[in-house]
């Protein structure tokens, strides 16, 4: 993985393909973290930001081991802060996991973007994406949409790839005082997401880097107008269904 001016990219099989947490930052609506800023200051916000962020990548590193089963120690003050928040998502959100497959996996979709998820299990006898979060406070899920079309995002791909059947996707999120959500989605509301990321794909080929390749811009907007016919094609047979029932 590369980064550049902010922008991550990943170098796979000779393709440079953006991460997608670049698509969505670069797509998404800055007015609340930019009124945000301006409230705190911004030297106060940068510092609020790299603390969190690598607070954040110490409690992952953390999860990643226990997972893996290697075991890892950081008594640093930042490393101090992250483990009972790791410790919170372990003993809570890993409880029903059925089956480990992987831990920060490298994901991507061939010509079009990569990334790299938290965790792929067997969760309540399903195959899930799970993405780990730290937060300063709870969220709420309408300031977190982002997060469901990132795993919507990873699901899509590694179903591409490798023929899986990813239904189900799931946020842990922790704070520092240890108060522990979840948000869990499946099957429906999973295509909705993945819907929802197509078209900020899109709109990040087409507006955000127009001096791309047109096939690359082609590929995006056609892979948008398949998953749309496809849930057209859904929509019209659960219809379909539901009139037989009343018929």
């Amino acid at each position: 993985m590369t980064t550049d001016h902010g922008s991550r990219h990943y170098e796979i099989q000779g393709a440079r393909l953006p991460s997608v947490t670049t698509i969505l930052a670069k797509t998404k609506d800055d007015q609340y973290i930019n009124r945000w800023k301006q409230k705190v200051g911004y030297d106060e916000a940068e510092r609020i930001a790299n603390h969190s962020s690598l607070r954040g990548s110490t409690m992952h590193k953390f999860l990643e081991k226990y997972i893996n089963e290697t075991g890892y120690e950081d008594l640093t003050p930042i490393g101090q802060e992250a483990k009972p928040m790791a410790q919170k998502i372990i003993d809570v959100g890993l409880l029903p996991v059925d089956t480990y497959f992987g831990s920060e996996v490298t994901l991507h979709y061939p010509g079009l973007y990569a990334g790299a998820t938290d965790l792929i299990c067997e969760h309540t006898g399903m195959e899930t994406i799970v993405d780990f979060k730290q937060a300063n406070r709870p969220k709420q899920r309408d300031w977190i949409e982002d997060y469901f079309l990132q795993i919507s995002a990873y699901a899509m791909a590694h179903n591409y790839v490798y023929g899986s059947n990813i239904r189900q996707g799931i946020i842990m999120i922790c704070t520092p005082d240890l108060y522990y959500q979840e948000y869990k989605f499946q099957d429906a509301d999973l295509r909705k997401y993945q819907h929802q990321f197509l078209e900020r794909l899109d709109q990040y080929y087409n507006e955000v880097l127009n001096n791309e390749k047109e096939e690359v811009k082609v590929k995006s907007a056609d892979l948008l107008k398949e998953f749309e016919k496809e849930a057209d094609k859904l929509d019209k047979a659960k219809k379909g269904d539901m009139a037989k029932k009343l018929w």
